[in-house]
């Protein structure tokens, strides 16, 4: 299971997936995030000496919380099981902030179990996620706001995912790099069920050796035995840690890690990108040690390789991140989006542009808009400008379709047409075949619904 590409391969949201979901960012807390935290008294200051003045109490500092606040507020999100949004725990939040510090302090708090939410993957297939309280998203970016500039540091240089100044791109990059150079042998690991499978008493063990302060390391051993809940039912969680919260990219780094240093030690080639990792080798022979290598280091963390989903192959023809990997003119290694990618891409502006929608084509356009502009730019770096114009076309093509569908008469196809400046019989004969929209969509319309008039329409070219 590829864990977190709910966040990376959404192209709505590529290169801004670490701080979508909790990546703590340089930039400091102002009066804007929402006085919510900054007009209580009781919030806490950085020269506060109240309890054990370790992390936990930085990490509930005024000027921390306010940061925290901001991201939450900007991430948005859906209420938890105590059905709170956004504004209503910011009032609950005025009135019982002094309460919950001190149990925080102290030890006491208990978060509340997360929200079991499916998400429709592409494939037609299911993720689970597990939406925390919008208080508990609060804490959790609180915490991570002071863990990450302590524990990041110590991540090895080959890990991109859900990390401060590093995105997909970078891992792509060098994959291709290891490739151009001659390691054409990938071995392609798949972890089963990673978030499902976390161990916590390992997890908590590897994250000791980050931080030793025990007011945070209990804190966060509370959020991995919070339970899950599901269709009203509460079910208890003795392993795993389900994505959704501010702290799971965080925590998966830091088990994965170990992987990392093993695999730098022997000065392998590779690039992970939170659970995906690619090892890049000069021959098959050498992509089975590493194979057996990796099972045996996933096993000691009590995880699972996925084999039927892992192999020893050759670098062009395994995807990696939505990429794959071609060979050039010239021998240079270049990137394309993955055959996957673009089935994936059709399947959402399908979604995106239904003919039965009963919109107007300005509210089609309006949906599509943010999707295709970082659906862009996460495969900005595809070298590969037929694909790019084909899926342009083939855009154009749905969206002609559809402009005919809410004409629908074929008075009223003749009238807009000619309005647009068509000649009588290109006007007609396209009016003539008004119930055949796809067929009817190409060619002679194809001669007034223009690509400028997509252009003036907002519609964003992808070549």
């Amino acid at each position: 299971m590829k864990s977190c590409k709910v966040m990376r391969q959404m192209p709505g949201q590529p290169g801004r997936a670490g701080r979508r979901h909790g990546e703590a960012g340089p930039d400091t807390a102002s009066d804007e995030t929402g006085s919510t935290l900054h007009e209580h008294p009781d919030t806490g200051s950085a020269n506060s000496k109240e309890g054990t003045g370790g992390l936990l109490e930085k990490a509930l500092t005024r000027e921390n919380l306010q940061t925290a606040w901001k991201r939450v507020k900007a991430n948005k999100g859906a209420a938890g099981v105590d059905g709170l949004d956004i504004e209503q725990t910011a009032q609950a939040i005025r009135t019982n902030w002094p309460q919950i510090r001190q149990e925080l302090l102290a030890g006491r708090y208990r978060p509340s179990p997360v929200r079991k939410v499916m998400i429709p993957k592409p494939d037609g297939s299911q993720r689970e996620l597990g939406i925390p309280t919008v208080l508990d998203r609060l804490i959790q970016q609180a915490l991570l706001q002071v863990l990450q500039p302590l524990i990041d540091p110590t991540f090895s240089k080959h890990s991109h995912g859900f990390r401060p100044g590093r995105r997909a791109h970078d891992a792509v990059k060098a994959a291709r790099t290891y490739v151009q150079s001659g390691k054409r042998v990938v071995v392609d690991v798949d972890l089963e069920k990673f978030f499902d499978r976390v161990n916590h008493d390992i997890l908590i063990d590897r994250l000791r050796k980050g931080t030793n302060d025990a007011g945070v390391i209990r804190l966060i051993r509370a959020y991995l035995n919070a339970g899950i809940m599901d269709g009203g039912v509460m079910k208890e969680r003795e392993k795993g840690t389900p994505q959704g919260g501010p702290l799971s990219p965080l925590l998966a780094n830091v088990l994965l890690d170990e992987v990392d240093k093993v695999l730098e030690a022997r000065g392998y080639s590779f690039a992970r990108y939170a659970d995906d990792c690619n090892v890049y080798v000069g021959s098959a022979k050498a992509g089975e040690r590493v194979m057996a290598l990796l099972r045996k280091l996933y096993a000691g963390l009590k995880l699972q390789i996925n084999e039927a989903k892992s192999a020893v192959a050759s670098a062009f023809g395994r995807k990696f991140l939505g990429y794959e990997l071609w060979v050039a003119k010239g021998r240079e290694v270049k990137c394309a989006v993955a055959h996957k990618a673009r089935d994936n891409f059709k399947a959402r502006i399908r979604q995106l542009t239904r003919r039965s929608g009963g919109r107007s084509m300005r509210e089609v356009v309006d949906k599509l808009r943010p999707y295709l502009l970082g659906w862009k730019a996460y495969f900005g770096l595809a070298q590969t400008p037929r694909v790019w114009r084909e899926l342009d076309e083939w855009l154009r093509h749905r969206l002609r379709a559809i402009q005919l569908k809410h004409w629908k008469q074929p008075k009223t196809i003749y009238r807009e047409l000619k309005a647009l400046g068509a000649s009588h019989d290109v006007a007609k004969q396209v009016a003539g075949n008004c119930h055949r929209w796809w067929r009817n969509s190409a060619k002679l319309l194809n001669s007034v619904l223009t690509i400028a008039y997509f252009d003036r329409m907002g519609v964003p070219r992808l070549s």
